[in-house]
This record gives structure tokens, C-alpha cells and sequence, in this order.
């Protein structure tokens, strides 16, 4: 049985159980529920003392019950208590969320997080804020529904519908946050003037200015969560297999369907007033059935009150800090404490599905292979003559045409003074920068996927994208005169990210499924932390969104000095590491019987592969979709041989992001669109159809 069934079974609901909790299990319920308001009072209180001005607890007491017609009051009753009273609602609304997508999908990692929930909402919320914004202030709740289920409809589609497995889903929803994310970054980047405020909303901020936001939200998650509750007992019966759940009466399909309505829509309540806060649907109901409570009765009551103090709780946390740091988003925060939750639920559950280094093909996703009958040289002169075409294309093509015998002539030493200028000081090495990226970013997702023996991992699921994006934006805002330093600051982030992402997995035998989830887990604190510095860098925040979107904007000979002898040891070394990384493919036990020392050369192969990676983004910023397109290509081209399938990766590598820089840079002249935001929109149409078809083929 594959290890996404096993986490399933270990960490999803246990009908049997269920049925058996009887007056232990009210008692159980009734403590959890007790003791959960009694902390989230407690948090309530403490939220209402934090804040910028300094307000005595005897002014807080006495503006709860004895208000007076006084400033520090007025502050209490009118901004502080209305930022309490929403984060409660917000986190009950998130939690009851949670606890619904994974009885629906019975998964322990689905959430409004894994879902692409929050991403899908953001995105249509900013969309209409920008190009509607009376109509999206009079009518904000559709916007976000709109975004939040469209989201979640493709994520389930492409993890395989009620087949998908807990990796995933969370592999789909990954990649359908990194769409959404990329085209929020285009919207933001392009309205610069609204940049700051938005990009502070859609990290999750619970500051209200009135009671506007609770009045609006209230009857929805209220009225949501007392319905949900009055249908606990049917979706106690979503717990049985479907057979056995139609045979005590239950419309399986209609009431699957009303639940994940009811998760969907309590999400986007939540994401419409305070914008996409991560991580409480996942903690919240795991909280609780940790406790042995599965019946919907007692968990949804409690999941919400659990969540509200979770969500109260991170923004207190956020606010302690106000005075030194400023405002911090309550999102960022429950990032940071969500991910390490996710490796611990991930190594967890590892142990019951024996995650040791047996873990075998079952726990790889299979896409098929489709090999045309074209000669492997013929596809290199082909590949090769795509790039030369792209490359002219692009040498030619900008606000000012340069006609093609003149970049010959300039590339021969000739040409005229202004022409030469041009393309030798600005096309050029910005191409020659995108192609050595590209190349560094397809090997290196090529190694990745072998080592992680997932043709959907690349360097963003080890977490090294969003390490090297704290690494490059920590020098940039730390020390802004010091801003060629930024390469090496990239470099260390994304060498740091892997390393933990490495060391958690190592005990479990660097398990593909274990590493997967610890570096999804380690990419959204890096991503928690990216956004709470770039909301401190406030007037940087423009070019630092620019670099996290990956742009080839203004690269020139300095970039390609570190890429090209970086790109010539590395790649011969992942080259002679061929025969090796084929016996990857093999389960663990046939490759150490062959003799190879799996551990290590997975090791080797990843730390090649996160070298390459990190420089790549410390040239272009975080790129994504390279390191899996590139790769899967080429092994439909050219097969499994790693050899050969690393070096079609590395030509079509360099012809897709040299593309994407092409394509940005004349599309919108004389506006600039980032690379990574091209590569995105290229890339998801493609991996949307791959894993539809791994999805029905695993079915």
C-alpha cells in the first residue's frame, strides 16, 4: 500500500472509533471545549493590552465594563476589540474549514492552505481591487468564493479526485499556489502605488479600523459553523467507505459536495476581510484528533474555538513586537508555526507507514513516458537550433528593432558604436544570463527528481527558492549599500533551507515523501519570512517583489561571471553521477543489493542539484516551473537514462526562461514582465494536464 494511503489511515478519521466514543468521548469533547475557551479568553484579554500606545490592564478592564467617553476607551472599544473579536472569528471560520476538506477529501494534509484556497481568493480579490474596486467594496465575499473554489477544484482535479493521496494534494496545491502567487506578483508589481497595502492585506492581517469587517462576517461564519454542526452525523458517515455509507442512507455525493461548499465559502468569509491566513485549518483539527475526538459533534465546535485561540494567539505574538519592528502580519506568523507542525505530522506518520528507506516506487508518481522514434542526436541539433532561434529573436526584438544582419555583424566585431552598445551591454548578457540560469535551473530540477523520485519535485519543494529569497532580501534590506552582495546572500539562504529540509529527513532515510512535505514545509516559513520582510522594507518592497517574481531585468556580465563557472564543475559532476542516480529509480532495497550507497548518492545528487539551484536564483531571483518542466520533457523524449535526459533538460532549460525573458520584454512594451511570472503561465497549463493524466492513470 503506498504511503499516501497509509497517512491517510494513520492521520484521517477512524470511523470505528467514532462509533464507539460514547460518554468517555462527550467527557473528552467537554474538557477540550472548556479548556479551549478558557485559553482563548485568557489570549482575548492579553490581545486587547497589545498595541502601540501603552494602555494600563485596569484601563482595559474598565473599558470592557465601565466604558467612558475617553481616548484610551475609544482605542479598547473602537480598534483593539474589533481586531480581537474578527481574529476569533477568522480562525474559527479557518478551522471549521480545515476540519471539513479533510473529512471530504479524507486526507490529514488538506487545509484552505494545501487546498490553494487562500491563493485562488487572493488573487481574485486583488484582481478586483485594482480594475473593480467599487464593486468589489460593495460585493466582496463573491470575489474571494470565486477565486477560493476555483482554486480548489483544480487541485483536486489534478491530485486525482477522491484517489488522491495526501502527497498529492499537496504537490497540486503547491503548484497551483506558485500560479496564483505569480500572477498576484504581476498584478502587484503593476500597480506600484497600491503595492504596500496589499501586499500587507494578503499576508494575513487581522487590523480593523471598526467593526465593519465583524458585522459583515459574523452571520456567515456563525450561521456556517451551527449548520455544519447540526450535520454532524452525516459527515460522521463520510468516514465509512462509500459502499457502506450509502447502505445506511447517506447521499455520499450531495453531501461531499454541500460540506466542501460550506469549507470553501467559511474560507473566503475569512480571506475577504483579513486576507489569506495559512496553516489554522491544518492545526486546529489536527489539535483535536490528537485528543481521539473524531465525531463531527465535538469536532467542529472545537476546531473553532481551538482555531480562534491559535489565530488570537499568533497575532498577539505579532503585536509584542510592534513598537520595534512594526506591524507584523498574523499570516506570517501562523506560517512560521505551521510548518514545523507539518514536519512533525510528516515524520509522524511516517512511522506508521514505515517510512524507512524501503519506501519504494509506491510512493513515487508515475507519469508515463512517451518516446517519439527520433534519434537522440537529432534531438540535440534540434534543441540546438530552437535556442539559436530563440536567441536571434530576442537579440533582434525590443523597444528598437535591430535587424538580424546586423546583430551578425556586431557578434563578428563589427557594427556601428550604438549597436554594439545595445546588444553587448544590455540584450546580451541579459540573454546569456537567462539561458545559463535556465540551464542550472533544469539540472538541478533534473537531480532533484531522481534523488526525490517525484517528477514534480524541483528546488521549490526542498524550500531552496524561498531560502535563497531570505537570504538575497535580508541583504537587501539589512544593508542596501551592500547590494552586490545580495548573490551570496541568495547562495546561503538557499544552501540553509535544504540543509534543514536534509537533516529532518535524514533519520527516516531521506524517505521521497518525507522530504517532499519537509520542504513544502520549510518553503512556506521561507515564504512567511519573505513576506514579513519585505513588508518591513516598505519603500524596497517594489524591486524586492520584482526579484521574488524571478526577472532577468537588468542583468548583465557581473551575473554571468558567477554562473558560468559555477554551471562548469557542477555540471560535469551531476553528468558522471549518471549510472548511479539511474538505480535511483529502483526500490531502495533492489539498489542497495546492485551495491549503491542510495543514501548518500541521493545526497550527492541533491547537494549538486541545490548548488545549482541557489546560484541560479541568486542571478534571476525564484524562478519556478524550469525545474519541472525541463526535465519531464526531456525523459519523454529521450527516456529514463539520466545522462542523456539531463543534457535535453539543460537545452530546453535554456530556451524556456531564454523564451519567457523574450516573450516579457516585448509583450507589454515598454513594460517589462518578470520571467518567472511568463514561466508560470507557460508552465501550468502543462502540469495541470500532466498530473489529470497521473491522476487517471494511477485511478
Amino acid at each position: 500500500m503506498s504511503a499516501g494511503r497509509d497517512m491517510a489511515r494513520d492521520a484521517g478519521p477512524k470511523p470505528a472509533f467514532a462509533l464507539r466514543e460514547g460518554k468517555a468521548g462527550a467527557w473528552k469533547g467537554l474538557w477540550m471545549l472548556a479548556g479551549g475557551l478558557v485559553v482563548l479568553g485568557l489570549i482575548a484579554f492579553v490581545s486587547l493590552t497589545q498595541g502601540l500606545a501603552e494602555i494600563s490592564l485596569s484601563s482595559v478592564i474598565q473599558a470592557l465594563l465601565f466604558p467612558q467617553d475617553i481616548s484610551d476607551h475609544h482605542l479598547i472599544r473602537g480598534v483593539r476589540l474589533p481586531r480581537t473579536v474578527m481574529g476569533i472569528l477568522a480562525g474559527a471560520a479557518l478551522a471549521v474549514s480545515g476540519a471539513l476538506m479533510q473529512t471530504v477529501t479524507r486526507n490529514p494534509l488538506a487545509s484552505e492552505t494545501t487546498l490553494g484556497v487562500n491563493a485562488g481568493a487572493y488573487f481574485v480579490v486583488v484582481l478586483g481591487t485594482i480594475f473593480w474596486p467599487a464593486l468589489l467594496h460593495t460585493y466582496p465575499l463573491p470575489f474571494a468564493v470565486l477565486g477560493g473554489a476555483c482554486a480548489a477544484l483544480v487541485v483536486y482535479i489534478m491530485a486525482g479526485g477522491r484517489q488522491g493521496t495526501p502527497i498529492r494534494i499537496a504537490l497540486s496545491g503547491m503548484i497551483v499556489t506558485l500560479v496564483f502567487s505569480s500572477l498576484t506578483s504581476a498584478l502587484l508589481l503593476f500597480n506600484q502605488e497600491t503595492a504596500q497595502g496589499l501586499f500587507l492585506w494578503g499576508s494575513g492581517s487581522l487590523k480593523q479600523n471598526d467593526w465593519s469587517g465583524v458585522l459583515f462576517s459574523w452571520p456567515w461564519i456563525i450561521g456556517g459553523i451551527v449548520a455544519v454542526s447540526l450535520a454532524a452525523r452525516q459527515l460522521d458517515l463520510l468516514s465509512f467507505h462509500e459502499e457502506t455509507a450509502k447502505s445506511l442512507g447517506q447521499k455520499v455525493g450531495k453531501t461531499r459536495l454541500l460540506a466542501m461548499a460550506m469549507a470553501i465559502l467559511a474560507a473566503c468569509v475569512s480571506v475577504s476581510v483579513v486576507g489569506p491566513i495559512g496553516f489554522v485549518g491544518l492545526l486546529a483539527p489536527h489539535l483535536v484528533r490528537l485528543s481521539g475526538m473524531v465525531r463531527h459533534a465535538w469536532l467542529i465546535p472545537v476546531s473553532a474555538v481551538w482555531g480562534a485561540a491559535i489565530l488570537v494567539g499568533s497575532d498577539t505574538i505579532a503585536r509584542t513586537f510592534v513598537n520595534a519592528y512594526g506591524e507584523l502580519p498574523a499570516g506570517a506568523v501562523t506560517a512560521a508555526v505551521g510548518a514545523p507542525w507539518l514536519i512533525w505530522l510528516a515524520l509522524r506518520v511516517s512511522r506508521g507507514a514505515g517510512g524507512g528507506s524501503g519506501s519504494g516506487a509506491g510512493q513515487s508518481i508515475r507519469m508515463g513516458a512517451w518516446q517519439p522514434g527520433i534519434y537522440y542526436p537529432v534531438w540535440i541539433v534540434l534543441l540546438s537550433g530552437l535556442l539559436a532561434v530563440v536567441w536571434i529573436g530576442s537579440l533582434t526584438s525590443g523597444t528598437l528593432h535591430i535587424p538580424v544582419s546586423d546583430v551578425f555583424a556586431v557578434l563578428t566585431g563589427r557594427g556601428e558604436d550604438f549597436t554594439r552598445q545595445i546588444l553587448l551591454e544590455l540584450r546580451l548578457p541579459r540573454l546569456l544570463t537567462a539561458g545559463l540560469a535556465g540551464v542550472a535551473l533544469a539540472v538541478s530540477g533534473s537531480l532533484m527528481q531522481s534523488a526525490v523520485r517525484n517528477p514534480l519535485a524541483d528546488p521549490q519543494i526542498v524550500g531552496v527558492t524561498s531560502g535563497a529569497g531570505v537570504g538575497a532580501i535580508l541583504v537587501l534590506i539589512a544593508a542596501p549599500q551592500l547590494h552586490g552582495w545580495m548573490p551570496v546572500g541568495a547562495v546561503v539562504g538557499g544552501i540553509a533551507a535544504s540543509a534543514i529540509v536534509y537533516a529532518v529527513s535524514w533519520r527516516r532515510g531521506l524517505n521521497p515523501v518525507i522530504l517532499t512535505l519537509v520542504g513544502i514545509a520549510v518553503a512556506a516559513a521561507g515564504s512567511s519570512m519573505i513576506q514579513i520582510l519585505i513588508i518591513q522594507a516598505k519603500m524596497t518592497a517594489a524591486p524586492a517583489l520584482a526579484w521574488m517574481a524571478g526577472s532577468t531585468y537588468g542583468r548583465g556580465w557581473a551575473e554571468i561571471g558567477r554562473l558560468a563557472p559555477t554551471l562548469a564543475v557542477l555540471l560535469p559532476l551531476g553528468w558522471w553521477l549518471g549510472r548511479k542516480v539511474d538505480l535511483l529509480a529502483f526500490r531502495d532495497e533492489s539498489s542497495i543489493g546492485l551495491g549503491l550507497k542510495v543514501r548518500h548518492t541521493r545526497l550527492l545528487a541533491s547537494v549538486i542539484a541545490v548548488l545549482l539551484a541557489s546560484i541560479a536564483a541568486s542571478a534571476v531571483g525564484t524562478v519556478s516551473f524550469i525545474g519541472l518542466l525541463a526535465p519531464h520533457a526531456a525523459r519523454m523524449l529521450a527516456g529514463s537514462n539520466h545522462r542523456r535526459s539531463m543534457v535535453l533538460s539543460a537545452l530546453l532549460g535554456a530556451v524556456l526562461l531564454a523564451a519567457a525573458d523574450w516573450i516579457g520584454r516585448v509583450i507589454l512594451i515598454p513594460r517589462d514582465i518578470p520571467s518567472g511570472i511568463v514561466t508560470a503561465l507557460l508552465g501550468a497549463p502543462y502540469l495541470f494536464f500532466l498530473m489529470f493524466r497521473s491522476g487517471r492513470k494511477q485511478g
